[in-house]
Order: structure tokens, then sequence, then C-alpha cells
């Protein structure tokens, strides 16, 4: 796992060196870097939004197939396959977003774990040597090394004075700046911590605040979509409530988990993710997503004629669930009977005996009892 951190971890710790090195500050570096990783991903967000609000126009025929198909779900699943490739919608486009988060979460931890590595540009002999003075084994140090080195410098910059006045400077002022109000961001946040001093409380309220954050832009979000799709909101409150409540609960655990700085980058990232979704929501008005969507159907025409060949996303699933209806309904294609399928069914399951028995020189023996 640590190597996935190293991995993704690296390009994200030159965009923060590069941030650092213009504001000096590391908690103003943090919303900095917020931003344009968020801007970056603009592109993606826009897309999504696109593709959401789509969708939205296609819930009165969703609706439709629905209510025609009601007792019969493998026909409404095909069905529905065949209006998102007519309309070349893809359904499952909003997994992007949270994918890249996860993209996203691993580079900012790793950058908030090591900011001797991905800001202060220090080798690995270097910063062994440093561990091995702060009294930590460096291969069984995982993630939290390089803290430890800083608050046992910050304790003590005597004993790491064999690395010489140039890194015992650069790590000291640097952890002076590794702060939010005083508060060290390489810390964890705690509800028990020894003293409840001013960086106590700041520490403790990061979590509170990410969970407010995340809960903003959740709230937010469900309000659009009750507004533009009262069908799926009503169809999926249970679902939704829990997304609702459950992801700024869940925010607030893994701030109290990992250092304060992580918790700091995500009030920023819900922050700015609610500006973004904002401003996309009003851009999106439904006379301008009905001129995009004819201009996209135009568009995935156009691609289809020119090449016949290649098969859209929602081609292939529809083929998959084709391949699986075969194979459960036997290869003739006709629908069989319950009775015919568990006959298919035990079939199946005495050849599978009787190869394991060929297999290990067992003696086999059918039992037509079960028939």
């Amino acid at each position: 796992m640590t190597g996935l951190y190293d991995i993704i971890g690296v390009p994200f710790g030159y965009l923060m060196r590069l941030i650092y090195a213009i504001f000096k500050n590391y908690a103003v570096s943090i919303i900095v870097f917020t931003i344009v990783t968020r801007l970056l991903m603009f592109p993606v967000s826009y897309s999504t939004q696109k593709s959401s609000a789509r969708m939205q126009l296609l819930n009165p025929k969703l609706e439709k197939l629905r209510k025609s198909f009601a007792n019969n779900p493998q026909r409404l699943q095909e069905e529905q396959q065949k209006l998102y490739q007519e309309e070349g919608v893809n359904p499952m486009a909003s997994c992007l977003p949270t994918f890249i988060q996860m993209f996203l979460l691993f580079g900012v931890l790793d950058v908030v774990y090591k900011p001797l590595t991905h800001i202060l540009d220090m080798g690995k002999s270097v910063i062994n040597s440093a561990l091995e003075i702060a009294g930590v084994d460096p291969s069984k140090t995982g993630l939290r090394g390089e803290l430890k080195i800083m608050e046992s410098l910050a304790a003590d910059k005597g004993k790491f004075a064999s690395l010489g006045s140039d890194f015992v400077n650069k790590v000291y002022e640097f952890n002076q700046k590794f702060t939010i109000f005083g508060a060290n961001l390489g810390k964890t946040p705690t509800l028990h911590p020894e003293t409840w001093n001013k960086e106590a409380v700041i520490l403790a309220a990061i979590p509170f605040l990410a969970g407010l954050a995340q809960l903003l832009y959740s709230f937010y979000t469900q309000m659009h979509q009750k507004k533009v799709n009262p069908s799926m909101q009503q169809a999926g409150g249970g679902c939704m409530n829990v997304m609702l409540y459950g992801m700024p609960i869940f925010s607030i655990w893994m701030a109290f988990t990992f250092p304060a700085g992580l918790g700091f980058y995500w009030i920023w990232s819900s922050l700015i993710s609610f500006i973004i979704t904002f401003a996309l929501n009003q851009y999106f008005t439904p006379e301008r997503i009905k001129v995009i969507n004819e201009k996209e159907k135009e568009k995935a025409k156009a691609y289809a004629e020119k090449h016949p060949e290649k098969k859209t996303f929602m081609q292939r699933m529809m083929e998959q669930q084709a391949e699986m209806d075969r194979q459960q309904n036997g290869s003739s294609g006709e629908k069989m009977s319950r009775s015919e399928q568990n006959k298919a069914n035990r079939d199946k399951l005495k050849e599978a005996r009787k190869r394991m028995a060929e297999k290990y020189g067992d003696q086999y023996e059918d039992d037509n009892d079960e028939e």
C-alpha cells in the first residue's frame, strides 16, 4: 500500500512544493493546492454534470418504461439500456469523479505525511538518518516517520546536529509554518488531549468543520436532485439519507484518524466542490441542456456511422447481459421453466462431481434420487 502512496504522491508533491515555494505557509498552500486540483478536475466535473442533466431529460421516458415493464425486470433493463444507447447517455458517468477523488486522496495523504520528501525535497538517506536519531526504525515507520522527525526536532534540535545546521534550520523553520493559527497540522486531532489548550481546540475543531462542509455539499446536491427529479428522490429516499448523513460522519471519523492537514484539505475540498457544483447547475438550464442534448445525440450517431465496428459502452453492457441470459436459460436462447432450470443445474452439478471423482481416482455413483 505504501508503494501506491509513493507513486501517486510524486506529482502532487511537485505541485505542493511549487505552491509552498510561492506562499511559504503550509495552510495557505493546502488551500491553493485544493483550488488548483479542483480546477484541473473541472473538465471532469463539467462532463459529469452535463451527463446528469441529460439523464434528467430521460426521466419521463424511463418512468414510462418502469410502468410498462413493472413485472418484467429483465425486459425493463434491456429497454433502459436501449434507450441509453439511442440517446448516447452513459449512466455510469458519475463513477469517474469518485475514482478521481480516491486518486486525489492517496496523493494528498502522501504529501501530508511526507513533507520533508515532497516539500523540502530531502533524500531518503538523510531522512533515514534522521529517523534513527529520532528513535524510529525506518523499516517499521509506515507513513508517519517524517512527522515524527519534525516533532522530535522541535523538542530537541541539538540531537540532530550531526546532520548539519542546514538540515536542522530548514526543518525547524518549516515546522513553524506547518500550522494554522498556531496548531501543528502534522498532529492527529483528538477529543482527549493531555491539555485543552489553543492548539488542541483548533485540531479538534477541524474534523467537525470537515463534516459540516461535507454536509453542506451533500445537502445542496440532494436538494437540487429533489427539485429536478422528484420521482428519483422518492424512490431512493432511504439511500439518499444515508449519503446525506453518512458521508459527513465518515469525514469526521477519518479526520480524527489522520493528521489534521488532511481534514483541513477536506474542508476546502468540499467548499470548492460546492461552489463549482452550484455554478454548473446554474449554467445547465433546461433550455441549454436541450440544445446540448441534441448536439450530443447527433455527435454519437455520426460517430457510430463512421465507426460501425466500435461498440459503445451500452452495447457492450447489452451483449454481456444477453450472454448471461443465454447461459442461464440454456444455449438455445429459449426461456426455461423453473423445473427445467433446476434440472439443468442438477446436471451441471453431477458433471462437476464426476470430473472431480475422475481427477482424484474416486468412484462416482450417479444418485438418480435427485431427479
